[in-house]
């Protein structure tokens, strides 16, 4: 594995790529007006966020801990590092690609009916309204588990990069990097919860998403390319 002071720094640098993907920004920017509606107060409408956000940490630090043990066990750790590098460069070219022409052709996206199914929890979440509080953020913490799957064709590209960057150490080593990137990468969501918190309405949060798609995606395609290469190389110079 590389030295670790590059690790930390690929690990963040993924990490923040990962974050301010649109279907992240897209899907959470929904969910602060559906609580904003169903709370009634600003203040239970940042509690509820930050207990979604900490769902999604929770859940995506899971599912890393699973797939980097499975390829460790199993003795797949190098070629999930080829698997991962060469999904990291393909999707890449795609993120690339939607800045040209976006969601033209193949895009990556959530999963098909994954929008669907979201806004039909949510308005079993509204029914519940009336019950004891405990229920409401039950129903929250069902919801951020299935946003984290439906979003992972969107997503999990870097997240899958850094995982098979970390299958050439040991677990013990890479459990924290994986607290660090999972951190930063809840981070832009606790920002847009605090904007939404201090008056930001949600409309202008969307509008503000729409109008820079597809930069946040050119700068997620590039870095894609440039980390899948990069792990390419290390492999060929035997680093």
């Amino acid at each position: 594995m590389p030295g670790q002071d590059l690790t930390i720094g690929l690990v963040v640098a993924a990490a923040a790529a990962d974050s301010i993907n649109p279907c992240v920004f897209g899907v959470l920017i929904f969910l602060i007006a559906f609580m904003t509606k169903l709370f009634k107060s600003p203040r239970m409408m940042l509690v509820g966020g930050l207990f979604y956000s900490a769902v999604v940490y929770g859940v995506y630090l899971l599912l890393g801990f699973g797939i980097l043990k499975l390829a460790l066990n199993t003795g797949l750790a190098f070629v999930f590092y080829w698997v991962a590098a060469i999904i990291a460069i393909l999707a890449g070219l795609l993120e690339i690609k939607d800045y040209f022409w976006y969601g033209k052709g193949f895009t990556l996206q959530i999963i098909p009916g994954g929008a669907k199914r979201i806004k039909y929890y949510t308005s079993k979440i509204a029914g519940m309204e009336k019950r004891h509080p405990a229920y409401l953020f039950l129903m929250i913490a069902l919801l951020g588990v299935l946003v984290v799957l439906v979003e992972l064709p969107c997503t999990g590209a870097p997240y899958l990069a850094i995982l098979g960057l970390l299958s050439r150490g040991d677990f013990a080593t890479a459990v924290p990097l994986l607290l660090l990137y999972n951190f930063v990468f809840v981070v832009p969501l606790l920002i847009i919860i605090g904007i939404a918190y201090f008056g930001t309405s949600s409309e202008r949060l969307e509008s503000w998403r729409k109008d820079h798609r597809g930069v946040m995606r050119l700068g997620i395609g590039l870095f894609l390319v440039v980390l899948g290469l990069y792990m390419v190389y290390t492999i060929y110079s035997g680093f």
